[in-house]
């Protein structure tokens, strides 16, 4: 049940299923955390009187690894580092008081991973169900130069409507991304098939069948996709290395189809559905240089793509008016420092 969205995310109450449904199907969402305390903030030594008093040894243990992010807004504690570090320092006080050791941090790949948000004052203590940014799918053997964030491609093909029936084309495909989720969306596969660890199961009150049956029933949703759904193409011999690489760690990824070729050598590409992240003035280095690529890419759509619909996402929005062909529609993105724009063209 949807109870409020604020800048910090959607919130909402969820039995234990559903949940753990968000943590191990969604596409979307960076992180999905559940409370663990909720109290008034107004000091530093607060912060640490009241969380040395929780009792995290239903959440770790001295074998066990953690990291905390933090985050403050508006409150007598002001900066984000410093209160994960009083979080932390309460923590390791419980335990060392309790034992004599402590556990460790981990910041990279920690078991445990603890959210601190203070806002107004008031403070949220919560652990990450994942444990990592969902972003980390885990088919993503190497990026290349500037990758799309795998949530942001999944947010792309989720704007367009794509319902993984018909054939879908990416003519600027880099390594693979925005293929990699489309094949994921027509496949129903979940986004943590590949993850093997999880710090919901350190949750206090873990229910290992109700996990298990979240997992089984998504393997029953699995469809097997039209061959020659997805096809693929970049002008890189390294790109399409990549991507295929990467598209080969996905159950039946490797029938996607890939070709080295840059777009203005591609036959036409009618009546399908075009999506792609062209590179913008960051990747290639010169911004003028990707002012005249998307010239000629505005180009091959006017010419060689009639009954398609084009979907661009652009990371520098200054971009598209280079292309020369008017957006039926232009969507705001923002992800990774980019202020970007998905823009719709309908090719007739």
């Amino acid at each position: 049940t949807k109870t409020g969205l604020s800048s910090g995310g959607l919130h909402f109450h969820a039995d234990r299923a559903a949940a753990y449904r968000i943590a191990y199907e969604s596409r979307l969402v960076a992180r999905v955390l559940a409370p663990l305390i909720i109290f008034d903030c107004h000091s530093d030594k607060y912060l640490h009187k009241t969380a040395e008093k929780m009792e995290w040894e239903r959440v770790l243990d001295l074998d066990t690894t953690f990291a905390i992010s933090a985050n403050v807004s508006g409150s007598n504690v002001r900066h984000s580092l410093y209160a994960s570090q009083v979080l932390k320092d309460a923590i390791v006080d419980r335990f060392r008081k309790a034992t004599g050791k402590r556990p460790s941090v981990d910041t990279k790949t920690p078991d445990v991973a603890l959210n601190l948000h203070i806002a107004d004052n008031r403070a949220t203590i919560s652990l990450d169900l994942v444990g990592e940014a969902m972003h980390r799918r885990g088919y993503r053997q190497d990026g290349g130069d500037a990758p799309m964030q795998e949530t942001l491609a999944a947010a792309v093909l989720r704007h367009t409507g794509w319902d993984g029936e018909t054939p879908l084309v990416d003519p600027m495909c880099g390594s693979g991304t925005l293929l990699a989720e489309a094949w994921m969306h027509a496949r129903r596969l979940p986004s943590g098939l590949l993850r093997t660890r999880w710090a919901l199961e350190r949750l206090p009150d873990f229910d290992a069948d109700t996990w298990k049956r979240v997992r089984d029933e998504a393997v029953t949703r699995r469809r097997n996709p039209k061959p020659g759904l997805l096809t693929g193409s970049d002008a890189s011999g390294r790109a399409i290395d990549l991507a295929r690489e990467n598209l080969h760690a996905l159950p039946g990824g490797s029938g996607i189809q890939l070709r080295v070729s840059p777009f203005q050598q591609l036959d036409a590409l009618q009546n399908v559905t075009i999506v792609s992240n062209p590179p913008y003035g960051m990747r290639l280095g010169r911004t003028g240089e990707a002012g005249a690529l998307m010239k000629e890419f505005g180009d091959f759509l006017k010419q060689k793509c009639s009954g398609s619909t084009a979907w661009l996402y652009f990371g520098d929005r200054e971009l598209i008016k280079s292309v020369g062909l008017k957006p039926a529609r232009k969507i705001p993105l923002r992800a990774g420092g980019l202020d970007g724009r998905l823009a719709r063209y309908d090719l007739w």
